[in-house]
């Protein structure tokens, strides 16, 4: 008798579990058929549109002007640095020289430093401000273009294969490639 009754329940959880499984497999299942019927699958290559933007050069050409007003900044400082630093060893190997003077020198070098290290973190702030700045409103004209291409062509999804975020590991040769629908769509082609 104990043993038909453990049997009982053992035949019972073996059930459940076996129950569990198939609603896991349905639930799994379920969003898989309405993916297949929902629409089609196309991926952009977003680098290669962004590329492809006439904005770019001028892009590229604000960003370096303000690199190179950034490196002559730095040399000005660099400059300052080894000149006071000149002024210091020569103190420093100069008897005459009071130790005050010393010390004044040697604050003073320290300030320079410390400026220098204001002044790149601020300039690399800067450098990150602007670049946002210029390419928000390129990224923005991507995305409407991309949705716009999205919803004319009833895509249910479109993945960005330039991007490692996507984890995108196969492409099946029936997605399409709405890369050249985008570029059209802004015009570049």
């Amino acid at each position: 008798m104990q043993l038909k009754r453990q049997y009982k329940i053992f035949n019972n959880e073996h059930k459940f579990i076996m129950l569990k499984k198939l609603i896991i497999f349905i639930a799994a299942l379920v969003p898989m058929a309405i993916f297949a019927q929902s629409g089609k699958i196309a991926y952009i290559n977003s680098q290669e549109i962004f590329m492809a933007m006439p904005e770019v050069p001028d892009i590229e050409k604000q960003l370096n002007d303000k690199q190179e007003q950034v490196k002559k900044n730095a040399e000005a400082l660099q400059t300052e640095y080894n000149t006071k630093l000149d002024e210091f060893s020569k103190a420093a190997n100069n008897t005459t020289v009071s130790d005050a003077v010393k010390q004044d020198q040697q604050k003073q070098l320290i300030q320079i430093q410390e400026r220098y290290q204001q002044f790149l973190q601020n300039s690399d702030k800067e450098q990150q401000e602007l670049y946002q700045k210029l390419v928000a409103p390129v990224n923005k004209k991507i995305a409407d273009a991309i949705k716009a291409v999205g919803d004319e062509k009833g895509y249910a999804y479109i993945f960005d294969i330039a991007t490692q975020a996507s984890q995108i590991v196969y492409i099946h040769n029936t997605s399409e490639n709405a890369t050249p629908l985008v570029k059209t769509k802004l015009g570049l082609q």
